[in-house]
């Protein structure tokens, strides 16, 4: 089933939006009807200097040339008020409109983005989505504040000027009508040629966002491998490729307004030659003739600004169509109906025959089976590629199983509230995110209505108050991008604080101290002691040390569950576990 038109899909999601729609589209075209009023009242005028007393106005009852020049007078306030009243209005409406959709739009975009799967943000790059999000919904806003206005009053223009043109002269009127189908037939003509070089431009700019950002986020790796001349040359090339696809897109819309002004002199001719020939021979009136060759002008000229409006209309329709593609991709995390409130979770969690593969891969985890008790600090340990971080993912949500089922108080996940199972869980990872802004901002991120003295308690028991107030500004202090101000090991601790403060009843650890020296190290652990207790604490782990207490320790190799027990009898098994702890405490 093929999609809607972008202009329907822009109308159908802007119908909460018609009556202000419907508002400046009737400013618009009457501020257009008095922009036409003029030419009128200069034809009654140059009627009322040569025919005086059998003027227009004159038939009218009006026999004073000096009172039917009153008249003109203000009739002319009187349009050019209205003119600019409209004017007022048909600005004011449109751009407040397109702020509204702009904003609107812009939004729902982000959150139905947030609401997609991890494996959506895989596939895509982060420049090609900020390209949707910034530059295309700027783009439609560009083509509502001016574009949607031309295109009413050009549409006016024709209607109002060819239906006068009929009614003053006919015998003219068709002559200057001639040109119009042979401009509006190559308008659509331009139009269709235009729409696949604009979403070739749309696309181009994406791939040069994502190298951008790409680079940007990396930027510590260039210039560890000095590759910043390689860098700039990637740049220059996809630049490069946007340019040209500009470049062939101008070259096409360039030549719009120089066409249309050729047909356009040829009706502008025929109206003046033959309307001043008919005003001549006495059959037609030179007050009229005045008025067609003005109107002329206002029918005809205008068209030429067709070609930049119908530039802006496609600009605008790639925009709209990426955006609404976007709106369009289905969530495929479903948010569950169950309630299971935080305060009622004691960390019961269960897998039963799970499996899971990524997409066009190998199976990750093949039929797991596992429980994990309420209360219990449990570890999870393997080689690399044995499934360890993918539970997580599963356990949180980030992707659903493919079959078997997680349960949680018996409660199969994808039956809760997505937003209660993840309330629930607080995860502490490797892979450390830090928010541009001050320590305690991140430290609360989650727990948003915190309060300082609760920040700094946190703070303490994660071990991480010393080294926060040595900072310059304490916990006011900005950590940067990515908190790339701290060491790893300050982000690190505040990770912890951040997930103490929040207060799970389930604690996952993701290689909690995998990138920290050994005195941070110890740190950590001494805060982890304190805040596993009394919660289902998931520890993942390669240094088999930070876990050897654990109530439980399970061994994944291949995505299958193949050992399980506690420290001694693992090593007394002389199995998976044993070898991996001989290589680590360098014993063969």
């Amino acid at each position: 089933m093929s999609k809607p038109a972008p202009l329907q899909r822009l109308l159908n999601y802007s119908h909460r939006y018609r009556l202000r729609i419907w508002q400046a589209s009737i400013c618009s075209v009457l501020n257009k009807v008095f922009d036409l009023a003029p030419p009128v009242l200069i034809g009654a005028a140059v009627d009322v200097v040569v025919n005086e007393q059998n003027s227009f106005i004159a038939h009218w009852g009006v026999q004073n040339v000096v009172a039917q020049l009153w008249i003109l007078s203000l009739l002319s306030l009187i349009v050019w008020g209205l003119e600019s009243l409209f004017e007022y209005w048909y600005k004011l409406l449109w751009r407040n409109l397109a702020q509204r959709i702009q904003h609107e739009l812009r939004l729902d975009a982000y959150s139905h983005l947030q609401n997609l799967e991890l494996a959506y943000f895989e596939d895509s790059s982060t420049g090609s989505l900020m390209a949707i999000l910034n530059d295309d919904i700027n783009q439609l806003e560009r083509f509502l504040d001016m574009g949607a206005n031309e295109i009413l009053q050009v549409i006016t223009t024709v209607l109002v000027v060819g239906t006068g043109f009929f009614i003053l002269a006919p015998n003219v009127a068709w002559l200057a009508m001639l040109p119009m189908p042979l401009i509006i037939l190559g308008s659509f003509a331009f139009q269709h040629r235009l729409a696949p070089l604009y979403a070739e431009v749309r696309e181009k700019v994406s791939l040069l966002n994502g190298q951008l950002s790409n680079n940007l986020t990396g930027i510590t790796t260039i210039k560890s491998f000095t590759a910043e001349a390689y860098e700039t040359q990637r740049i220059q090339q996809q630049s490069d490729a946007y340019r040209q696809s500009n470049q062939r897109a101008i070259a096409l819309s360039s030549a719009f307004v120089p066409l249309i002004r050729i047909v356009i002199l040829f009706g502008f001719i025929a109206t003046l030659l033959l309307g001043g020939l008919e005003a001549i021979s006495g059959d037609l009136a030179v007050g009229t003739y005045s008025v067609l060759v003005f109107i002329t002008q206002r029918l005809l000229w205008p068209l030429t600004r067709l070609g930049e409006t119908f530039d802006q209309y496609q600009r605008a329709m790639a925009s709209i169509n990426r955006v609404m593609n976007l709106l369009d991709t289905p969530i495929e995390i479903h948010p569950g109906k169950i309630s299971l409130p935080v305060d009622s979770i004691q960390g019961d969690i269960e897998f039963k025959n799970v499996s899971f593969a990524y997409r066009d891969r190998i199976p990750v985890i093949d039929n797991l089976s596992l429980r994990i008790p309420a209360g219990k600090t449990i570890a999870i340990v393997g080689s690399t590629g044995s499934g360890k971080s993918t539970m997580v993912k599963l356990l949180l949500r980030l992707y659903e199983v493919q079959s078997g089922t997680i349960t949680l108080e018996g409660v199969d996940l994808e039956a809760l509230k997505l937003q209660d199972l993840r309330q629930a869980i607080g995860l502490v990872s490797q892979d450390v995110f830090l928010f541009h802004g001050t320590v305690a901002e991140n430290i609360s991120y989650g727990t948003f209505d915190a309060t300082l003295a609760e920040i700094i308690q946190a703070a303490k028991v994660a071990e991480a108050n010393d080294f926060i107030q040595a900072l310059p500004y304490g916990y006011d202090t900005i950590v940067g991008e990515r908190g790339q101000k701290l060491s790893g090991g300050q982000r690190q601790r505040i990770a912890i604080a951040r997930a103490v403060l929040k207060d799970p009843p389930i604690l996952i650890l993701d290689e909690a101290t995998s990138a920290v020296d050994n005195e941070t190290e110890a740190a950590i652990q001494r805060s982890l002691e304190t805040i596993t207790q009394n919660r289902t604490t998931i520890a993942i782990a390669h240094r088999l040390s930070t876990v050897r207490n654990a109530d439980a320790i399970y061994v994944m190799e291949k995505g299958q569950l193949v050992e399980a027990g506690r420290h001694e009898e693992l090593l007394e098994y002389q199995g998976v576990y044993a070898g991996l702890w001989r290589v680590q405490s360098g014993l063969r």
